[in-house]
């Protein structure tokens, strides 16, 4: 490697050592919280790091918050939570300014940081505020800073916003902006427990008190994390199919699969390609591995693209859903982006 070169320098078997194993401390810490929903865990510890925000969607009761709050004990970071109601305002998020008076009488404008100025902000049933009050997430969730009154101001490093939210079905919910919703990394499902996990949950959680984690990953080990992510290799044919993927999430791409011709209207953004680009570095971390594949691809793009396609109505007569489409999407385009017969396999890179 030359001296010019910016690609960063593979991860030795030693160096990868201590990082997957304080990552798999971090998950076990996260599974003996919240029962039976490890590879919910997973993916959530792809998304911190990614650095990205994390929308959790699930019934009332399946434990979206708690997992964010045992999260938030489990980083050692600062932490605000915000409950959204219909009646919530910007200033309740983002601060305001307020009239003080000082000790000679003095009065002025002095701001009032919201609870937005933390490191890990739990936005709780965020679907449930107007879409007014949504608006002022959005320059927080992508620039990493709130503007007030002309004045701008920087959030803490880092900051992550957790947002749960109930299906759109149940009443008193708004849907998020399509802007907003973009802005989020990655988006998943919290599942209802198995019989077998219930059992266990009544054995184990008088009361639904959870344990307290019993191991916490400080800021500098933190830092080690990201450290490690910025030595994840991409390899040049992994990042090609990356970006043939959300280019066939459009319609009117010569290359897009019929699923995708037949039942989305609008396609991912150029942030999707840059927040799937990051989750594979992540997942391949966490397998141990100092190179993304195909594969690391494959396993984030569900959560990736669920929530940045939009389809059409055809696809609510068909009881179509955007995961059904990715899954046939990862099905009908080849990776080597060499257009081989089906039935051929093709070693993924190492």
């Amino acid at each position: 490697m030359s001296d010019t070169d910016t690609r960063p320098r593979l991860m030795s078997p030693e160096e990868l050592t201590p990082v997957v194993e304080l990552l798999n401390s971090a998950l076990a810490q996260l599974d003996a919280t919240l029962l039976g929903q490890h590879e919910l865990h997973r993916m959530v510890l792809v998304g911190i790091l990614s650095r990205g925000h994390i929308l959790l969607e699930g019934m009332p009761g399946v434990g979206k918050t708690a997992l964010i709050q045992v999260l938030g004990q489990l980083l050692t970071l600062s932490f605000n939570r915000v409950q959204f109601t219909p009646d919530l305002m910007p200033s309740d998020i983002v601060g305001s300014p307020i009239l003080q008076e000082d000790s000679n009488g003095h009065r002025q404008m002095v701001f009032e940081p919201g609870p937005v100025f933390t490191n890990i902000l739990l936005a709780d049933e965020i679907n449930r505020a107007s879409p007014k009050t949504q608006s002022a997430m959005l320059e927080a969730m992508q620039e990493r800073r709130v503007t007030v009154m002309g004045e701008t101001r920087p959030l803490p490093s880092p900051f992550f916003v957790l947002a749960s939210q109930n299906p759109i079905e149940l009443e008193g919910t708004y849907p998020l902006p399509e802007a907003q919703v973009d802005r989020f990394l990655l988006k998943l499902h919290v599942g209802r427990p198995s019989a077998e996990t219930l059992e266990q949950i009544i054995d184990t959680r008088r009361r639904g008190e959870l344990p307290t984690p019993t191991a916490v990953v400080d800021a500098a080990m933190l830092d080690s994390l990201f450290e490690a992510m910025e030595r994840v290799v991409m390899p040049t044919p992994v990042n090609r199919y990356i970006a043939n993927l959300v280019a066939s999430t459009h319609p009117e791409e010569p290359n897009a699969p019929q699923v995708v011709r037949d039942y989305v209207t609008y396609g991912a953004s150029p942030r999707a390609a840059i927040a799937m680009a990051e989750s594979a570095r992540a997942v391949a971390l966490l397998a141990g591995r100092p190179t993304a594949g195909f594969e690391d691809v494959k396993a984030v793009a569900p959560h990736v693209l669920n929530h940045r396609l939009i389809l059409n109505y055809q696809a609510r007569f068909d009881k179509v859903t955007s995961l059904t489409v990715v899954d046939q999407m990862l099905s009908d385009i080849d990776e080597t982006g060499l257009e081989l017969p089906r039935g051929i396999e093709v070693e993924a890179a190492p």
